[in-house]
């Protein structure tokens, strides 16, 4: 990864997460912050749950982490660890990372005498925020929050639309990726292929998200019969774990298509594993900005998305990939299909894809982004777009 050299003195930044599981959210701090701790930034990452998904890369970059323990809904414990840690005079800016980091970590300065600035950042569309006690908890912990960044221009009207956020102090920040970790050469694609067991030259079909009802993979499953009718040598991968994992085995299994679907599982070798793809496919119901789709452009791969959340904004229909409507079989269907047997159209869409996500969603651009919110945050002027 590219350092992000800071333009300023360096600044102490403490990133607040729910967890470090293997997520998509998960995944962009985690880059973040190693990017800022090579570009000179003092930088701690708080994850109010214990977990081991992306710890062990944190620590080996030589980013600080604390672990909070969480036991319980709001744990008192957790909020005087995190207190400690923010209000030890050694934080400039404590960066969360959607609702639950954002309240615990208002709530760790109420009365402290020496209060680093908060900004937050809103990943998805806020469908947790249908829970009425965790709506008000986000609601009074923004009073306290000076800024608060959108992953996409969807995100941000959705917020400014219902009222939640206040549109002076709310601004676009694009995600961002290591691009120069995704090699779609033909080496690594025969390695990622032995990797996963599939023949050189099956089509595959991919999926990288946690197997929960939002990203929807049964609509993906479901359209799986008639492709392979007409392309008997078709699989698809799905990568992740969730909830979902058995009822999807379970329609894979009634729907005669055990030789076709393969569950990989949760991987920290997704990168490694991309470069497998023909087509990467995302039938999510709802989505921020999503990681696994900008991975998908640096891997140069074919894309078929829903028309959802930040997905055509990374997408551009005919282009980059295809878009189509979200819970549309047909409309699935067809999408893949058409790619499915036309692989000069895939070669085409991919490289546009690999070359757009390296021209605007570069981890040097987005650690810059975020840098200049932080200047702007603490009251520096900031210059530069």
């Amino acid at each position: 990864m590219q350092p992000a050299h800071p333009a300023r003195d360096p600044l102490r930044i403490m990133h607040v997460v729910d967890s470090l599981e293997r997520g998509g959210l998960e995944r962009v701090v985690t880059d973040l912050a190693i990017a800022q701790h090579l570009g000179g930034h003092a930088v701690t990452v708080f994850s109010i749950n214990d977990s081991d998904g992306l710890l062990s890369e944190l620590r080996e970059a030589g980013v600080r982490v604390v672990m909070g323990g969480k036991r319980r809904s709001f744990d008192l414990a957790v909020l005087r660890k995190l207190r400690a840690v923010t209000t030890d005079g050694a934080i400039d800016v404590v960066h969360s990372h959607n609702f639950v980091p954002n309240y615990y970590s208002a709530a760790a300065q109420f009365a402290a005498r020496r209060k680093p600035t908060l900004l937050t950042t809103c990943h998805d569309m806020g469908t947790r925020l249908s829970n009425r006690k965790l709506r008000l908890f986000y609601r009074v912990s923004l009073a306290r929050t000076q800024l608060v960044a959108m992953v996409s221009r969807q995100v941000f009207d959705h917020y400014i639309g219902t009222g939640m956020v206040s549109r002076a102090r709310a601004r676009i920040v694009m995600n961002g990726i290591p691009v120069e970790r995704f090699d779609a050469s033909a080496a690594q694609r025969a390695s990622a292929r032995h990797a996963l067991g599939l023949a050189d030259a099956a089509i595959v079909i991919g999926c990288v998200g946690r197997l929960v009802p939002v990203k929807n993979h049964r609509l993906l499953v479901e359209v799986m019969p008639a492709l392979v009718a007409g392309h008997p040598g078709l699989h698809v991968v799905l990568i992740g774990k969730g909830e979902l994992e058995q009822a999807l085995r379970a329609q894979v299994s009634a729907l005669g298509l055990g030789e076709h679907v393969r569950f990989a599982g949760e991987r920290a070798d997704v990168a490694q594993l991309l470069p497998a793809l023909d087509i990467f496919a995302m039938p999510s119901l709802s989505e921020g900005l999503s990681i696994a789709l900008l991975e998908a452009c640096a891997s140069g791969l074919a894309i078929v998305a829903t028309d959802v959340g930040g997905n055509g904004e990374i997408v551009t229909d005919g282009s980059t990939g295809l878009l189509v409507p979200s819970g549309d079989a047909q409309a699935l269907r067809i999408a893949l299909g058409d790619l499915v047997a036309d692989p000069a159209r895939r070669a085409s869409l991919g490289a546009a894809a690999r070359d757009w996500v390296g021209r605007h969603a570069s981890m040097s651009a987005f650690s810059a982004s975020y840098d200049r919110l932080y200047r702007e945050a603490l009251g520096e002027s900031v210059t530069g777009g």
